[in-house]
């Protein structure tokens, strides 16, 4: 069965507060973004242990880690009548981008063997097994916007009018660990409730909604805030840093967005949401 794991946007993002578990609380709107890796999972041929061949971008670690085999031998585990696998990856979203492009994978892992062999899980527990595996993989289980709090894996649906917006996604080929940008964080509760502000018109959203780990990285790393600039310089009527980075996104509500140039080393997405 083959897949395509899209990423994700984050509209928002608020470290609310740290956590007795050592983790963090949040606030943040997730959105899809149709940015996509290729999954597929085969059953393997003779017996074989479940594998793992991976192509495209350079994944660190070791591929019997990784979230996809993990995700599949948690159905194993459950599952005894469940094969081993033929997993095959191939790897377009950057990784440490802030786009969710390892979750995803994860996530749609888990759909996938779920269909491919009629395992017949219901959504949510497809959802809790995806919570096992990462604060952000359950968002990809249903794949639309939703409210997300708690460490991520907290959702609300939400309406958002943002469906055929214009989207640029600039990649400036920086890997931000999530350790490393939560230890530049300190937590605090929003100026403003998200779910109201993603509610008025777009074009409010530069002035009401904001990522904290912008200004947590921006000592660090200041292409970040160059690429922001330059998105709304080109027009960009809201432009913000995605999760705990590094990629950044400009959105245009009303039309295709034009033609930018970016160092060669970037790696850049267009189209729309």
């Amino acid at each position: 069965m083959l897949v395509f794991p899209n990423a994700k946007l984050n509209l928002g993002l608020y470290i609310t507060e740290r956590r007795p578990d050592g983790f963090h609380n949040l606030e943040s709107v997730f959105v899809p973004l149709p940015w996509t890796d290729a999954l597929e999972i085969l059953p393997s041929e003779d017996g074989q242990a479940t594998s793992l061949t991976l192509t495209g971008r350079p994944i660190p670690g070791d591929p019997a880690t990784n979230l996809c085999v993990r995700a599949y031998e948690l159905l194993q585990a459950d599952f005894p009548q469940l094969p081993s696998a033929q997993i095959f990856l191939h790897k377009i979203v950057p990784i440490g981008a802030g786009l969710g492009g390892g979750s995803a994978d994860a996530a749609f892992a888990l759909k996938a063997a779920n269909d491919l062999f009629s395992l017949n899980i219901p959504i949510e527990a497809l959802e809790a097994y995806a919570r096992r595996l990462g604060s952000d993989c359950a968002f990809f289980i249903r794949n639309k916007p939703v409210l997300a709090t708690g460490r991520g894996d907290v959702f609300e649906e939400i309406e958002l009018n943002v469906a055929g917006a214009g989207c640029v996604v600039v990649y400036p080929d920086l890997h931000i660990s999530t350790p490393e940008a939560f230890a530049r964080i300190t937590p605090q509760p929003p100026a403003q409730a998200l779910r109201a502000a993603v509610a008025q018109p777009l074009e409010t959203w530069r002035e009401t909604i904001h990522n904290d780990f912008e200004r947590a990285l921006a000592p660090k790393y200041p292409v970040l805030a160059d690429i922001k600039q330059r998105l709304y310089a080109a027009g960009a009527a809201y432009a913000s840093l995605s999760g705990s980075g590094s990629a950044v996104y400009g959105l245009w509500p009303d039309r295709e967005p034009r033609t930018m140039q970016w160092p060669a080393e970037f790696t850049v997405w267009k189209g729309r949401l």
